[in-house]
C-alpha cells in the first residue's frame, strides 16, 4: 500500500475504478474521461430516449411533461452526471498536489513522520473500501428507492415515467432502477470521498506540524491549502444545477416565480460552503497556537532590538559609526516587517477568493433564471447602467 504523498488520491480506487480499469475505461491517473462519460450518459439517459420515442413520450401531449421537456431529467443525466464523473481527474490532481505539500514545505517534523504516513495509508485504506461502496449501493436502493416511489405516487399528472396512480412505464422503470440510483450513488460516493479526505485533514492536523508564523503566506506556511478549491468547482456546479433544474421546472410548469426560492439557494449555498471549504478549519486551532506562540517570541525580541537601537542612535552622545550606511536601520526595518506578518497572521485558512469561487461556481447555474424576472434586454440594460 503505496504512502507516498505522490501517489495520494481520494478518488483514484474502489470498486468502480477497478471495473472501470478492467473496462479499459481509464488508466493509472483518470485517463479516458470521455469515454466514461460516454458510457455513463449512454447507460442513464440514451435507454430513456430510446424507450419515450417508442412509447410517444419524448414529446408532444400524450402525457403533461414529456421527457424532453423535464428539465430536471435532462440537467440530472446530461449535466450532472458529466460533472460527477468529470471532477474526478481534477480532484485527483489537486488533492493529491496538497498532501505533497506536508512533507515538501518540511512541515511534518521527522519524528511525526510515521504519524503522517499512517494517515495516508488509512486515506488509502478507506477510499479503496469495498463495504462502503456496497453500502452506497444498499442505501440508495432502500432509503432512495422508497423516497422516489413516494414521489411518484403522489404525482397529481401523467408523466414520461408514471401515470397518476404511480404506474411506471417502461422508461420509468429504467429510470427508477437503474438511472436515478445512479445519480444517487454517485453523488454519495463524492460525499463519502469528501469525508475521508476531511478525516485525513483532521489526522494531519492533530500532528505538531512546523508552522512559522513569519511564513509570507500569514498561514504559517499552510497557504497552499487555497490550492485545493479550485478542485472542487465541477462539484459545486453540479449542486447548483441540480437546485437550478429544480426550480426551473416549477417556475415554467407551475408558473412560481424565481423569489419563491430564495430559501433553497442560499441553503445550496451554504450547503456547499460547507462541503467544500470547512474542512480545512481543522487546521484553525493549529493556526492559532503558531501566532500566540509567533507573539511570544517575536514580540521581546522586537523589544529588545528597538531598545538597543535606540540606546544607540537616539540616546547615545556620538554614535561610534556613521548614520548613513548603516544596517541596523534596515535590520530594525526587516525585524518590524517580520513582526507584522506575525500580527497578522490568519487563523482560518479560508481565502476571500475561494470562497468567491465556490458560491460564484454554485449560483452561475441558477443565474440564468433571472431573466424570468426581466426581459433580457431589460437586464442588460440595467446591467449597463451599473456598469456606466
Amino acid at each position: 500500500m503505496a504512502t507516498d504523498p505522490r501517489d495520494f488520491s481520494v478518488v483514484l480506487g474502489g470498486p468502480l475504478y477497478q471495473l472501470f480499469r478492467k473496462a479499459h475505461l481509464t488508466g493509472d491517473a483518470l485517463e479516458l474521461v470521455r469515454q466514461r462519460l460516454l458510457l455513463i450518459v449512454a447507460l442513464s439517459w440514451l435507454p430513456l430516449l430510446v424507450l419515450c420515442l417508442l412509447q410517444g413520450t419524448a414529446l408532444g401531449t400524450t402525457v403533461a411533461v414529456p421527457f424532453l421537456r423535464d428539465i430536471e431529467a435532462q440537467a440530472r443525466f446530461l449535466l450532472v452526471i458529466p460533472l460527477l464523473v468529470g471532477a474526478e481527474l481534477i480532484v485527483h490532481q489537486r488533492l493529491r498536489f496538497v498532501a505533497s505539500q506536508f512533507r515538501q514545505r518540511g512541515l511534518i517534523p521527522e519524528d511525526a513522520r510515521p504519524r503522517f504516513e499512517a494517515a495516508l495509508a488509512s486515506t488509502v485504506r478507506l477510499r479503496n473500501s469495498v463495504l462502503a461502496e456496497v453500502a452506497i449501493i444498499v442505501f440508495v436502493y432502500v432509503v432512495g428507492f422508497r423516497l422516489a416511489r413516494s414521489q411518484h405516487a403522489a404525482l397529481d399528472v401523467a408523466t414520461w415515467f408514471a401515470t397518476t396512480d404511480g404506474t411506471l412505464s417502461p422508461a420509468g422503470v429504467w429510470y427508477v432502477y437503474f438511472s436515478l440510483p445512479l445519480t444517487q450513488f454517485l453523488l454519495l460516493r463524492w460525499y463519502y470521498r469528501l469525508f475521508i479526505w476531511t478525516r485525513f485533514l483532521w489526522q494531519v492536523s492533530r500532528i505538531e506540524l512546523r508552522l512559522v508564523p513569519t511564513h509570507p503566506d500569514h498561514l504559517g506556511g499552510l497557504g497552499f491549502l487555497s490550492t485545493a478549491t479550485a478542485a472542487f468547482a465541477p462539484l459545486a456546479f453540479a449542486h447548483g444545477a441540480f437546485v437550478a433544474a429544480w426550480i426551473a421546472t416549477r417556475i415554467f410548469l407551475h408558473h412560481a416565480a424565481l423569489l419563491d426560492f430564495k430559501i433553497a439557494i442560499i441553503a445550496v449555498g451554504v450547503w456547499t460552503l460547507i462541503l467544500f471549504l470547512a474542512p480545512f478549519l481543522v487546521f484553525s486551532p493549529r493556526l492559532a497556537q503558531a501566532r500566540r506562540q509567533g507573539e511570544r517570541d517575536y514580540g521581546p525580541l522586537a523589544a529588545r532590538y528597538s531598545q538597543q537601537f535606540e540606546d544607540k542612535w537616539v540616546r547615545a552622545d556620538a554614535p561610534g559609526e556613521p548614520l548613513l550606511g548603516s544596517s541596523d536601520i534596515q535590520s530594525l526595518a526587516d525585524l518590524a516587517n517580520a513582526y507584522t506578518v506575525v500580527k497578522t497572521m490568519r487563523s482560518v485558512p479560508i481565502t476571500r477568493q475561494a470562497v468567491i469561487q465556490v458560491l460564484g461556481s454554485t449560483l452561475a447555474p441558477i443565474a440564468p433564471l433571472a431573466l424570468t424576472m426581466m426581459p433580457l434586454g431589460e437586464a442588460i440594460k440595467l446591467l449597463l447602467g451599473i456598469l456606466t
